[in-house]
């Protein structure tokens, strides 16, 4: 009997013998960038120069447009949009499904006097509209007959096209929200955080005598790890089409384990794609940066320069639809689930984040001068005590069910949130949280007087980089490790801002006290951070953050350890994360009641998904073959007692192989029985987080006996009549 697979075998095994040539269209990076993006370049060029300006203004610092800007903005980007072939808009927004969403609407309206068709695409039209709200996860803001909801245009990221094959769609960002005002996605309060950030910031510059600085904003550059593999095995497998991720399969021959994969010369076929990937992304304005094979096999990783943090968390969404469309083009299927093969690395998002103030300076960047290294300090001390005053509120911006397969499993970040510094910047550090230097060359000898030439300039490379740590300091930035690869960068950073604007008001209100009493900068600074460094040097830590020791010293310094998101979501309720957000209005009490119902309402979906893929799959594919080996064993173990006549009590070859099936089919179908019954008893459970425990407690380590027992049939079953393409096929 053929099974597909056997098929799309012989059919990939053919085109590996004879390739079809495919070869580069070149193309100059430099006249495509931003090439399908409504800019700043092209509103100077169309808008009239008051209302462009006052758009730049409302983009960078929030200030309102004037009464008719608006017509004037949208005329101007519906005639850019048609010109290049445009015949729709839509108002693109990020609800709390964790993905895009989009309505499109045409630009033509019939002109009931001449019987044409006009395009229309009014101020009104641009600023607001209005999507279905009933449809988008709520948490409870919302009830089911309460349908209204609206998008409302953020000029602070560009609006943009995207071509189909039968024209181009205009794409306006926008954020979501209800029609009592609370937030349904993940933009508005992320612009709520950076609004609070830069309000905070801009309160500690005018202490070291800043006066130029309008608005400071985080800086992200958002690294993408992905894997690749032939779309035709892909379609075979329900589980990475439904999952994204392998919920059967024994680990391939050869896995990552020369680390040959790693940095290795890209294929061809790859090498296509990502050229395509990378095209796209520079006409919408992305800047693509590196591009190379990842440590796993069939992994691979991009990462564009930095951006705004609200542009790159738009362009990180962007880049995985592109990923996911140009490799259906090539033929490939793109993964971006966290875990999609068991055995090998999975993929993270390296969140590289970083402060800027409006004259381009990075407030993370050491400096040259002891007044900068001054600034630097206060910064990097407000840094330190947000993660470990808010380690929670951070880790929440890293939760999924996908997630937790990846995260502290020694290839990824464990769930202890610590600090790297590297040696030297945690030896000035220390030293100021001590009162005292060290007495190394690094420094002089004495107490370190900060803004005073006995600090001297950081480089920027003085130490090692540390790849187990989930939030290392890079040399003029903060490498946040924890994030998935198929989650939008959002949360983390709506976190970490918001965490960092809170204990930058917390330094400049204790600054800000101290000179209007009649105290010294340099005095006050001085004071400050060696209270602040010594209250955070617990979550400072330039280990090996893989190790057993380090969970154990991390419970000694009193480091919050959550390991999977269920426990943590269960705290996005506490006193001491909800005050964050709170705090400078960032959400508000019933966003976050509303947030936290969503997420383990996701956590759940997604297990229960996996559970129905695995008793479907292990029913209908896996059981069925498996009981058709142990068929055909048991008639060669029946002729084999026949002909071979063995003597009592003796085993054959035959019977061995027949009862090691046997044993692993029965396990097989135990364990589908009985994921089946608690999956249906499950389904009685009303309150969320006891239903999301009960997922992650007793659906899991069933969906991984049935596992066990597959895979383990797997390597013993012809491979003729296997019906899932392996592991094997599926990474090299």
């Amino acid at each position: 009997m053929s099974i597909p697979r056997n098929k799309v075998r012989a059919a990939v095994a053919a085109e590996a013998a004879h390739p079809a040539a495919c070869p580069l269209t070149p193309y100059k990076p430099s006249e495509i960038y931003s090439r399908d993006v409504f800019n700043l370049r092209v509103m100077r060029e169309r808008l009239p120069k008051d209302v462009f300006k006052r758009l730049e203004e409302a983009g960078s610092k929030g200030k309102a447009l004037n009464d008719g800007d608006a017509d004037i903005v949208a005329g101007s980007m519906r005639d850019w949009a048609i010109e290049k072939g445009a015949t729709h808009f839509t108002h693109w927004f990020q609800p709390m499904t964790g993905i895009t969403a989009e309505k499109h609407d045409a630009f033509i309206t019939p002109d009931p006097f001449t019987g044409r068709l006009l395009n229309e695409f009014s101020g009104k039209m641009l600023i607001k509209g209005e999507p279905d709200a009933s449809s988008f996860p709520s948490g409870g803001l919302r009830s089911t007959f309460e349908a209204r909801g609206y998008t409302a245009w953020d000029p602070s990221s560009p609006a943009f096209l995207l071509e189909n094959s039968r024209g181009k769609t205009l794409y306006v960002p926008t954020i979501f929200f209800s029609y009592t005002g609370e937030s349904l996605d993940r933009k508005t309060p992320l612009l709520r955080s950076l609004s609070a950030l830069s309000k905070q910031a801009l309160r500690v510059l005018r202490l070291f005598g800043n006066t130029s600085a309008t608005y400071v904003n985080a800086m992200v550059g958002s690294e993408q790890e992905y894997f690749l593999v032939d779309r035709r095995y892909y379609a075979l497998r329900d589980d990475l089409k439904l999952a994204g991720r392998t919920l059967f399969g024994s680990r391939p021959s050869k896995g990552q384990e020369r680390e040959d994969h790693y940095f290795g010369a890209i294929g061809q076929r790859v090498l296509n794609f990502m050229a395509e990937v990378e095209e796209r992304m520079l006409a919408l304005g992305i800047p693509a940066r590196t591009r190379h094979n990842e440590v796993a096999p069939a992994q691979f990783e991009l990462a564009p320069m930095f951006e705004a943090v609200n542009l790159a968390t738009d362009h990180n969404m962007l880049t995985m639809e592109i990923l996911r469309n140009v490799a259906e083009k090539h033929g490939l299927a793109c993964l971006l689930h966290e875990k999609p093969f068991a055995g090998i690395n999975g993929s993270g998002k390296h969140n590289n984040w970083s402060l800027c103030d409006s004259d381009g300076n990075n407030l993370l960047d050491p400096g040259a001068t002891p007044t900068d290294n001054a600034q630097f300090l206060v910064f990097l001390a407000a840094v330190l005590k947000a993660v470990h005053k808010y380690a929670i509120a951070l880790r929440l911006g890293t939760v999924g069910a996908g997630n937790d397969h990846r995260l502290g499993a020694n290839e990824a970040p464990p769930a202890i949130l610590s600090v790297f510094l590297g040696e030297q910047l945690t030896e000035i550090v220390t030293g100021l949280a001590e009162g005292k230097s060290k007495g190394t060359s690094s420094w002089k000898q004495g107490v370190m007087q900060v803004g005073i030439s006995s600090l001297p300039s950081l480089p920027r490379d003085a130490t090692d980089r540390n790849r187990t740590s989930p939030f290392a300091f890079t040399g003029n930035k903060f490498e946040f490790r924890a994030v998935g690869a198929s989650q939008s960068i959002a949360p983390a950073n709506i976190a970490l801002n918001a965490a960092v604007a809170s204990t930058l008001d917390d330094i400049a209100t204790e600054l800000e006290t101290a000179t209007a009493a009649g105290a010294s900068l340099g005095t006050a600074v001085q004071s400050l951070l060696a209270r602040y460094y010594k209250e955070s040097l617990p979550v400072v830590f330039n280990g090996n953050g893989y190790s057993a020791e380090w969970e154990k010293e991390a419970e000694k310094r009193g480091l919050p350890n959550l390991r999977d998101s269920v426990t943590v979501i269960s705290h996005y309720t506490k006193p001491e994360v909800m005050d964050l957000f709170l705090r400078h209005g960032v959400l508000s009490e019933r966003e976050q009641h509303a947030r936290q119902e969503i997420l383990l309402d996701n956590y759940i979906i997604d297990v229960q998904i996996e559970t129905k893929l695995v008793s479907s799959i292990g029913r209908s594919a896996i059981l069925p073959t498996g009981l058709r080996w142990l068929r055909e064993l048991g008639e060669a173990a029946k002729l084999a007692r026949e002909l071979a006549k063995p003597r009592k009590n003796e085993a054959l070859l035959e019977e061995s192989c027949y009862a090691d099936v046997r044993f692993h089919v029965e396990g097989l179908k135990k364990g589908l029985d009985e994921l089946d019954t608690v999956y249906a008893g499950l389904e009685g459970l009303e309150d969320t987080l006891e239903k999301a425990e009960a997922a992650r407690d007793r659906l899991l380590p069933l969906m991984a006996v049935c596992r066990e027992h597959a895979d383990a049939l797997e390597v013993m079953v012809d491979d003729a009549i296997w019906p899932l393409p392996k592991y094997n096929e599926l990474l090299w």
